[in-house]
């Protein structure tokens, strides 16, 4: 599971993710690109904190796949510990590949949780992230 959609240690530097951020890991499964792992916590200089961290985090990534269940209910538990203004990384399969996620399914489920979507990029050659953030009140 390597990373072709740019060099992987730099995966981190493309998410906004800064070093000594907290970032938590929710849907962690086989499946999931270590190389884009290893990128993230080689940008933060620590290793990421998964659901029982307990404390205030600056940036989540959530791993998703189709079948995984109600993507507005994991995007509602994704930021119970998000510290305010923090993005959310969706990381879903690409298109094509096997269990990926409709863009409809997400720009849908955004709203429902609470949250607006910013972007997508790839960040391996199997794997996109879309950033979530709470919405801007004018």
């Amino acid at each position: 599971m390597s990373s072709s959609a740019g060099d992987a240690s730099q995966v981190g530097d493309r998410l906004g993710i800064k070093p000594g951020m907290v970032v938590q890991e929710l849907g962690w499964d086989d499946d999931v690109d270590d190389a884009v792992r290893v990128g993230i916590e080689d940008t933060i200089d620590s290793d990421l904190v998964d659901g029982d961290h307990g404390d205030v985090v600056d940036a989540v990534v959530l791993w998703w796949r189709d079948g995984d269940g109600d993507l507005v209910d994991a995007l509602v538990d994704a930021k119970t510990d998000l510290v305010g203004g923090g993005p959310i990384w969706l990381l879903c399969p690409k298109v094509g590949r096997t269990n990926s996620v409709d863009a409809s399914d997400v720009a849908e489920a955004a709203p429902i949780a609470g949250l607006a979507t910013t972007t997508t990029i790839p960040v391996s050659a199997d794997w996109s992230a879309t950033k979530l953030v709470a919405p801007k009140n004018l």
